[in-house]
């Protein structure tokens, strides 16, 4: 695993878009496309694909491979037992360079059988629809990119397509994947949803999870109380000690979300356990709060904390490598003619690994929409040619030495 020390000497060196032809080519075949854009999104739309639901996401997977294999790449799916199986597609390009990786997935949040409750529809220049925008609208203009850039001329570069299934729940079976293909690209191109107004995303925090147990000693709460050490209470003390080190201007959160604990009411409880949800700006954050953690002690002597979990998502920094891809991005949008603002989130995604990686890792390069993970979730339709152009152009320019 690179470090950032060690790709501080892989800085990126910028070349002006506006002497790249390609990206006024790709531009001009793919604005017209609008309405097959849209009508490859629905079909993707109306095959659904929640996590760990591995038959439907076999279903999906399958149907990706064929249209990308019709594109003319290579197809590895990478068989998993629980979770869908994730694709991998290799395009040949230009010799010398290392490929481009374009990383998403395919699994959504939603229960199959949504579709009866959200079905599909187009409203005012709006698509809807369960994971429309998280992120199948970005799978979309991924492949419409690289039909762009094949219909313009050879691929300036190799490119890599990976798509995994389990990113919704934390890319437990796909990380180690997905790191491993990372150390062998040049860039990392995250086709996750944009940001408000079609920001690109060059910060997202690390996401960490937690739990702390408490073991105390339970009794009959009316005739031995005094004989009993309450769990829950001494849990009470704990989760306070926890949210007092929330620091925002750090960008630091941590969230007590669940928690469980006692049998009945006349039980003093022996048990009880709360799992925390912990955000970090900088990985430096990341460690010193779990040593802050584990550093808990039990304020009632005769419990027992148990704690369990750590930083599962490193953040995505604003490197010098990240600033210099989105000046790129910048310079590319500005010759297909509208401009590009940046943004930085609390949610991660799987280019928080590669960027943890040290590989330069630029975020948010999918559809522009609203309303993940929700009933609203869209997709701004007239965006998708132009957000697919400047994927196409991002491809066909980026210059990392």
């Amino acid at each position: 695993m690179n470090t950032q020390s060690q790709t501080a000497l892989r800085k990126p060196k910028a070349t002006a878009a506006a002497d790249n032809p390609r990206i006024a080519q790709v531009r001009d075949w793919l604005l017209p496309r609008k309405p097959e854009m849209v009508a490859s999104l629905r079909e993707l739309v109306l095959l659904e694909s929640p996590t760990r639901h591995k038959a439907v996401c076999d279903k999906l997977c399958a149907v990706l491979a064929d249209q990308f294999q019709q594109l003319g790449g290579r197809v590895k799916l990478h068989r998993q037992k629980k979770a869908g199986d994730h694709l991998q597609v290799d395009f040949a390009g230009a010799r010398g360079h290392k490929p481009v990786l374009l990383l998403g997935h395919y699994d959504t949040v939603y229960n199959t059988g949504t579709l009866a409750t959200m079905p599909w529809r187009e409203s005012k220049g709006l698509v809807y629809g369960p994971g429309v925008f998280d992120m199948k609208g970005g799978i979309v203009q991924m492949m419409f990119a690289i039909r762009a850039l094949h219909e313009t001329g050879p691929l300036p570069r190799p490119v890599t397509v990976l798509l995994v299934s389990d990113e919704e729940e934390g890319s437990e079976t796909s990380r180690v994947l997905t790191e491993k293909i990372a150390s062998r690209c040049e860039v990392v191109l995250v086709c996750e949803p944009a940001g408000h107004g079609g920001a690109l995303k060059t910060a997202r925090k690390g996401v960490g999870s937690f739990s702390i147990r408490v073991s105390g000693v339970a009794s009959h709460a009316g005739l031995d109380f005094e004989k009993g050490h309450n769990a829950i209470l001494e849990l009470s003390h704990q989760i306070q000690a926890v949210a007092a080190m929330t620091n925002l201007e750090r960008g630091i959160t941590l969230n007590p979300g669940v928690i469980r604990g006692g049998t009945r009411t006349n039980v003093v409880p022996p048990e009880a356990e709360a799992e925390f949800d912990l955000r970090i700006a900088s990985k430096v954050d990341g460690d010193v709060m779990m040593r802050k953690v584990r550093a808990l002690r039990a304020v009632n002597k005769k419990c027992k904390l148990h704690v369990e979990g750590g930083v599962n998502r490193p953040p995505l920094e604003r490197s010098p490598q990240v600033v210099a891809l989105f000046r790129q991005a910048q310079r590319v949008a500005g010759q297909l003619g509208f401009s590009l603002s940046e943004v930085a989130v609390g949610g991660g995604s799987d280019g928080n690994f590669t960027a943890g990686m040290g590989i330069p890792t630029l975020d948010g390069l999918g559809a522009v929409g609203d309303g993940a993970h929700s009933p609203r979730e869209s997709v701004v339709a007239a965006e998708m040619p132009r957000r697919a152009a400047l994927l196409a152009g991002l491809m066909a320019s980026v210059r990392i030495f």
